[in-house]
């Protein structure tokens, strides 16, 4: 899995989904363009509601644009993703503001891009650090926001992964999960799953019902929403998904 996130084919794939524009990424006047902009939305559709805080926390960050935008409503916030390669990206995009994607348009061909991170944006206030979002450790500290987007469904441990949240969002903090669960065996073993699992009508299990029972105790649910993503693979191929979004609130 650690390996498939450090190779050029997904660091641009994910580039591209960070900072490339509506249309670096869809450039065909049809076609769901509600899903463009996702990891942005993962901030925008409810940060508002939450408020400023001093401290946020992007688990899972990827490349890293979640993790600038939540410097728009945090004093500090901290990126962490498993991938090195993902990881050097972000640090290289705060230092200069500037990334460059190699958006792949059939086969070998590929068109070279220059985008620039928006400059309302407070950089400085981002730190990047390569971790294992189940192994997070008790130096990391407390946060008042958390958002894990995209994540639970690719760890190998997502109750221990939900456990240990509990530990690090402040009382009173918010939690935002978001997934499409998209359950693999070559990630997560089944036995781990949190949803997907098929059984008799009181054992089969969706993932939703499956986050309460992890969460229950330490986190209510405030709000669900459905979020669709495009991922760009070249010019005539797309990936469309549907993650859910639920924020939590701890008690």
């Amino acid at each position: 899995m650690s390996s498939t996130y450090e190779t050029d084919l997904l660091l641009n794939q994910y580039l591209l989904f960070h900072y490339g524009t509506a249309e670096d990424q869809l450039p065909y006047p049809f076609g769901p363009r509600d899903a463009l902009f996702f990891p942005q939305r993962c901030v925008t559709n409810f940060l508002p509601e939450i408020g400023e805080v001093e401290r946020a926390l992007d688990l899972g960050c990827a490349v890293g644009r979640s993790t600038f935008e939540l410097a728009r409503w945090s004093q500090e916030v901290v990126g962490i993703d498993s991938s090195r390669r993902f990881i050097q990206a972000a640090q290289s995009i705060r230092e200069t503001g500037r990334i460059e994607i190699r958006r792949t348009e059939e086969g070998a061909i590929f068109t070279l891009l220059q985008r620039e991170l928006p400059g309302d944006i407070r950089r400085e206030s981002c730190r990047f650090t390569l971790g294992d979002a189940t192994e997070l450790g008790s130096g990391i500290g407390s946060f008042d926001v958390l958002l894990a987007a995209n994540l639970i469904d690719r760890v190998s441990r997502p109750k221990n992964l939900l456990h240990a949240l509990c530990e690090i969002v402040r009382p009173g903090g918010h939690l935002i999960i978001t997934s499409p669960y998209t359950w693999l065996e070559e990630f997560t073993p089944p036995a781990e799953w949190l949803g997907g699992i098929r059984g008799n009508p009181d054992q089969t299990m969706f993932s939703l019902p499956g986050i309460e029972k992890e969460l229950h105790g330490s986190f209510s649910l405030e709000r669900t929403e459905d979020m669709p993503f495009l991922i760009r693979e070249h010019a005539r191929k797309f990936q469309w998904s549907v993650a859910q979004a639920t924020v939590w609130k701890r008690r």
